[in-house]
Formats: structure tokens, C-alpha cells, sequence
């Protein structure tokens, strides 16, 4: 398991690093993806999301990573209100938070090194003080041998590894992942589920989205179900 990564020096995390109060998201289209969502996460808290294709997930995530706005209710990340934060606002918060998509996100022109690595340049940190964190992580997902390849060259799972090493390697406050494990192999699936439990006992805050609701029972984790645009506690 890699080491603890150093934090960049940013404030502490609020007792509640996530609250929705009432907050409705919709489309034109489709005004009513969320409906009167009341949502707590407490800092160390550990969450899966769930619910079936089409219920909300990804809309509730692209909420908390501030891709989009509530259209009802109010939304605080780290103890501010952010429901109408300029644009100009949002990548400050979004360095405190770690961010795995289902399209990865990751920068063609740079390696599995410098990809993984963007956070940590991002926060300021030099390459001696982070390269080996950099190293012994991409090895803890299975990508030591492939550390100079770049994202092209990358399997679909591999390129899933890279993206979650990427967002946990600056030791965010906040982990939001929407289906980190779709990808991998049951035996990869557990070892990546080890490392969200261990920066989740580190004091991080995770929520995880995922149809695989073996493993989000089997995670010990609270369950969150999202359905019919409301979201409950529990499975079923």
C-alpha cells in the first residue's frame, strides 16, 4: 500500500465537506433528474451511491464536482455555500477534491508519470519531494510497468487505474468516483477498494457511484440509493 501522500497546505476540511438541502437538478427536458435531495457527508464518511441506469447518479456527482448548478435547493462544499459560485471560483475548491469520471479525463501529450503526478504539480510540490509517492501508487494499481506510456497506449482498465491514482495521489479531502471498478477484474476491483478504505480511515470523505451493489455492500460502507429522483439510505 503507497505511502500516505503529503497534503498541499490548504485549510482544513469542514466537519461536513458535503450538504445538500432540498436541491432539485433537471433538464429542459427533463426537469425533475433530482428531487428534493438532503444529503450529509461527514468529513471520513464513506458512501456508495446507487440506483439503476438513469436515476441520477452521474447528475448528483456533476452537482458535488460543480460541472453543474442546483436548479432548487441549497449546496455547501466544506462549509460554504457554493449553489451560485462564479466560475472563477471552482478550481480552487476542485483541488481539494479528488475526481474519478467514467471517461477518465486523462492528458494524452503526458504519461501514466506526469498524469498521476498533475495534482501534486498542480498544488506546487517538486518532482524530488513527490516521484516516488508517484511510483510505488502506480504500482499499488498494477501500472509500475507502464509509467511511461501514455494514455493512448493504455488499455481501457489501465487507463481506469491511472485515473484513480491520479485523483488520489494529492490526498484530497473529498473523493468523488463515479464507477471506479467498471473496468478491472474482480481481484483489481478489491485491491482499489483497499486503497479508498485506507485514505477513507486517513480522515478522506468517499463516495463512490457504482451499479455493483455486492460490492457496495460489501464495502461496510453506508448505501445510498437514488430512485425515482429521490435518494434513500439502504439497498433494495
Amino acid at each position: 500500500m503507497p505511502l500516505s501522500p503529503r497534503r498541499a497546505a490548504v485549510p482544513l476540511a469542514s466537519s461536513e465537506p458535503v450538504r445538500l438541502e432540498g436541491v432539485g437538478f433537471g433538464y429542459a427536458n427533463r426537469p425533475d433528474v433530482l428531487r428534493d435531495i438532503n444529503l450529509v457527508l461527514t468529513r471520513g464518511s464513506f458512501h456508495f451511491l446507487t440506483g439503476p441506469s438513469g436515476a441520477g447518479k452521474t447528475s448528483l456527482l456533476r452537482l458535488l464536482t460543480l460541472a453543474e448548478r442546483p436548479t432548487a435547493g441549497r449546496l455547501s462544499l466544506f462549509g460554504s455555500d457554493v449553489t451560485g459560485i462564479a466560475d472563477q471560483e471552482v478550481p480552487l475548491l476542485r483541488r481539494r477534491m479528488g475526481m474519478v469520471f467514467q471517461d477518465f479525463r486523462l492528458l494524452d501529450h503526458l504519461d501514466a508519470f506526469e498524469n498521476a503526478a498533475l495534482p501534486l504539480r498542480l498544488a506546487g510540490r517538486r518532482r524530488a519531494e513527490y516521484a516516488d509517492d508517484v511510483r510505488e501508487m502506480l504500482n499499488w494499481v498494477g501500472l509500475g510497468d507502464r509509467i511511461t506510456a501514455r494514455p493512448q497506449a493504455l488499455s481501457g482498465g489501465e487507463q481506469q487505474r491511472l485515473a484513480i491514482a491520479r485523483a488520489v495521489m494529492a490526498g484530497p479531502d473529498l473523493i468523488i468516483a463515479d464507477e471506479p471498478t467498471g473496468s478491472v477484474d474482480p481481484a483489481m476491483a478489491d485491491r482499489l477498494m483497499v486503497l479508498f478504505q485506507s485514505l477513507n480511515r486517513q480522515g478522506t470523505t468517499v463516495l463512490i457511484a457504482s451499479h455493483d451493489e455486492n460490492i457496495a455492500a460489501r464495502s461496510g460502507a453506508t448505501v445510498l440509493r437514488l430512485s425515482g429522483g429521490f435518494l434513500r439510505e439502504g439497498l433494495g
